[in-house]
């Protein structure tokens, strides 16, 4: 399993767009705990599809696919959201500019909602959260950077090591697992918008194109070696070893510390 925490490609400059989203969903999921959580905030700022169809003004319609970018569901939610967007938001930023960044992240969102939406026209359901504006931006990341790699924390039973994995395998198990997880999700009871994760990934896909700079290119190449692992728990001094080894160099190091003992 891998849980993405970093990547290794940095923005030419500040992420202020990316930084703001951050800050504005923390924000208002501050304000969303001062509520004790009130149900009523996702009736009044989600997107809720069935209201959506049978609006009688364009702003009644519009207004909840914005706002519903902005409310979370609780912690899970919201902290994983964010950790996206401030892994792959700030390269995607920097690809297009900060104005053309903003309405991309907007309109990807849009496109993840409607899709929701379009699959489920009755529903009842507020649908809340970031998932479809960020799933744009991943989207869009795969296709600017399928070779950049990122730091993953990988789970194997209860051996945890942070390796360095390219995006396009990363986003790629991110895309199917969406799609794995469509049988079901629309039995009405709420749960995950898998239908918004699609529909965001697909619009950024279809939009970096016509949103990234001119002299930005399309599958740009790797940043650094993958599968990498870069931390080593030592349990039996209770303490973390940080280095910078491959998973050979790491096996070659132990057989030598094995010799050692021997001696």
């Amino acid at each position: 399993m891998f849980f993405p925490i970093s990547d290794d490609n940095p923005s030419s400059r500040m992420p202020l767009v990316t930084y703001t989203l951050i800050c504005l969903c923390a924000f208002v999921f501050f304000l969303q705990i001062l509520s004790e959580m009130n149900p009523e905030i996702y009736f009044s700022f989600g997107f809720i599809p069935s209201n959506f169809f049978n609006s009688s003004s364009l702003f009644s319609a519009l207004f909840p696919i914005i706002t519903s970018m902005f409310v979370h569901g609780g912690f899970a939610h919201i902290i994983g959201n964010m950790l996206y967007l401030w892994i792959f938001g700030d390269n995607v930023e920097d690809s297009m500019g900060r104005i053309k960044f903003i309405i991309f992240y907007l309109l990807c969102g849009a496109a993840g909602a409607l899709l929701q939406g379009y699959v489920d026209p009755q529903s009842n359901i507020p649908m809340v959260g970031a998932s479809g504006a960020i799933a744009g931006v991943l989207g869009a990341y795969l296709l600017l950077f399928p070779r950049a790699n990122v730091r993953c924390l990988v789970f194997i039973i209860i051996i945890i090591q942070m390796i360095r994995v390219p995006a396009f395998l990363v986003l790629g198990i991110w895309i199917f697992g969406q799609f794995f997880s469509l049988p079901g999700s629309l039995e009405g009871s709420g749960g995950t918008a898998y239908y918004a994760h699609i529909g965001g990934f697909l619009a950024g896909m279809i939009l970096i194109p016509f949103f990234k700079k001119s002299n930005v290119r399309l599958f740009q190449n790797k940043v650094s070696k993958s599968w990498a692992s870069e931390t080593s728990f030592n349990l039996r001094q209770g303490r973390n070893n940080l280095k910078k080894t491959t998973f050979l160099e790491s096996f070659i190091e132990k057989s030598e510390r094995e010799i050692k003992k021997r001696k």
